[in-house]
């Protein structure tokens, strides 16, 4: 059973529009949604939780319609958006006592783990928090009532490298379960490059490519030759070009490129930025 499938997702506002988004999500896998501010990242998963209502195509979570047994759905899924949405004056015992009385599966000890782990204080109120401190009270709750899928919307902003790469690493660990899978949208581009098995990139509310991780990176490479030299390639392979005195840079698939000519490996980050140029 897939831990999530889109099929030709559409929401019309005003200034914008997500068009006939499909993505699929495989259980035991992390998906990250790629894209600059407005990209529709932050409305996919509004729509996926039920907070907005589509206009057209279908959303099943964990085999279920999203809009049916609301009950079980909040159960069974992790939530943290960009902003945590947690009582001001609750500190983190009381929020824990709340989230007993909420979830089913609330586990306390797993919660207390994680609280002790970022080092969260336990008597001051969630008003005082820091931005990162609210981040990572909302990754504790996500991640202490037996959650199978977590949708994450900017987890790692406003945390340091350090916590950063702790977080990643929770993550990571949670996905060690077949049965647990993860959906995160991020702008920090290097933390989804360590985490995730399929990456998707939005861009203005239409799907750019989505695709694994590892394939991606094996697909395409950073060619810098002559002008004649990139003529020689399949226009259709060339992702994008960029020209100078000294010659061509571009993103390219590797198979198309003959031997002997210089190509170079590529970054997820530099491969979204390109072709969000490229459609520019």
């Amino acid at each position: 059973m897939n831990a999530l499938e889109i099929k030709n997702l559409t929401k019309s506002f005003p200034d914008f529009s997500l068009d006939h988004l499909s993505l699929t999500l495989p259980s035991g896998c992390v998906m990250g949604l790629i894209g600059e501010n407005g990209a529709g990242k932050s409305t996919t998963i509004r729509l996926i939780l039920g907070m907005l209502h589509q206009d057209a195509g279908t959303i099943t979570i964990l085999g279920r319609d999203n809009h049916e047994n609301i009950r079980l759905t909040k159960e069974e899924v992790g939530v943290v958006l960009d902003e945590v949405g947690l009582p001001e004056c609750l500190n983190t015992r009381q929020v824990g006592k709340v989230m007993a009385g909420t979830f089913r599966n609330w586990n306390q000890q797993e919660y207390d783990r994680i609280l002790e782990k970022f080092n969260l204080p336990q008597g001051k109120p969630f008003k005082t928090f820091s931005r990162g401190m609210k981040m990572k009270l909302g990754i504790a709750v996500a991640m202490s009532h037996g959650a199978k899928l977590l949708l994450l919307d900017e987890p790692t902003g406003g945390l340091d490298p350090v916590v950063r790469d702790e977080v990643v690493e929770m993550f990571s660990d949670f996905t060690r379960d077949e049965n647990h899978s993860i959906l995160i949208s991020s702008h920090i581009v290097s933390d989804l490059e360590k985490l995730c098995d399929y990456i998707a990139f939005l861009h203005k509310g239409k799907l750019l490519l989505c695709e694994e991780k590892d394939q991606l990176l094996a697909e395409y490479g950073m060619l810098h030759c002559a002008a004649h030299q990139l003529e020689a390639i399949d226009p259709d392979a060339v992702i994008y070009r960029k020209s100078s005195p000294y010659g061509v840079q571009a993103i390219v698939k590797r198979q198309a490129v003959p031997d002997g000519l210089p190509l170079s490996p590529i970054s997820i980050e530099e491969l979204f930025v390109f072709m969000v140029k490229e459609e520019r």
